[in-house]
């Protein structure tokens, strides 16, 4: 495969000092301003957040990524308050005082711009965004790609150091627009517009991508690959052995239910059986 764009170093090594990583997604409690919410006070859903990274980080994972997950129905970019982003900063700069760890931002949906400003102010290390490159019809309606705006925010901001982790074949919507577009093209479409890794998914939270769509992403791109949902303890040696990472919370609650509490003994369970794949690398 030729090059797409121009040699980057290796995220994945960058950011957590090793060549595969876990990463356990914080999934915030609704945040003022949105539906969910309830009244419940700003450090009441502060602590829920320092708790949940602490099972985390307490259970082996090697970062963690803050997103505002209870803010369902999520907002398109551009009617996300600027509440969301202060709050997360909050959280975001608590979580690295306390833990150090590395440390990701996703602001839903496809926030990039609120993402880049909080992981600026909070000192997160990259943020996620699951459209970054084409367009496609999700549960928020036309979703265009944020590449263009975000990297030209990240510029003035003086923030290169912010790495991208881009989705391909995003969850949660469709690709009818670029359906005459393999997924090997819409993932080079990612790299082509600078992202500094790749993430796989299914078709929603906790649906896993299947192993030959891994396969088909990983062959199209020569960035870091992660998978982004339905990573569990019967799949995840079978996903280390083809990509540099993965993804993981909803198997790591209480349940197996995304908004409950992350539970320390599933988290100490994966990480045990993830070790032999994480070793090997």
């Amino acid at each position: 495969m030729g090059s797409i764009s121009a040699e980057k170093t290796d995220a994945i090594q960058a950011i957590f000092s090793r060549k595969k990583a876990v990463i356990g997604v914080v999934h915030c409690d609704p945040f003022p301003g949105t539906p969910k919410y309830s009244g419940k006070a700003v450090n009441k859903i502060i602590e829920r957040a320092l708790r949940d990274a602490e099972n985390y980080i307490n259970g082996g994972v090697h970062g963690l990524i803050i997103e505002n997950h209870g803010d369902i129905p999520f907002s398109k970019p551009e009617d996300i308050g600027p509440e969301t982003s202060a709050l997360m900063a909050v959280i975001t700069e608590k979580v690295r005082e306390r833990f150090g760890v590395p440390l990701g931002i996703n602001v839903l949906a496809n926030a990039a711009i609120p993402a880049f400003a909080t992981a600026l102010a909070g000192g997160a290390d990259f943020v996620r965004v699951n459209q970054w490159a084409n367009a496609y019809i999700a549960n928020e309606g036309f979703i265009e790609g944020a590449a263009a705006k975000a990297l030209r925010y990240r510029s003035q901001l003086r923030a290169e150091h912010i790495r991208v982790f881009a989705d391909s074949h995003v969850k949660h919507g469709s690709h009818a627009i670029v359906a005459d577009r393999s997924i090997q093209e819409l993932t080079r479409d990612v790299d082509f517009f600078e992202a500094d890794a790749v993430i796989a998914t299914g078709q929603r939270t906790g649906d896993s991508a299947t192993l030959s769509e891994i396969d088909e992403i990983g062959a199209a791109t020569r960035l870091p690959l992660l998978v982004g949902s339905g990573v569990t303890p019967d799949n995840v040696c079978q996903i280390l052995e083809r990509t540099q990472g993965v993804i993981v919370a909803s198997t790591l609650k209480v349940d197996g239910v995304w908004w409950n509490d992350v539970d320390l003994a599933r988290v100490k369970h994966f990480m045990s059986v993830a070790q032999s794949a994480l070793e090997e690398a």
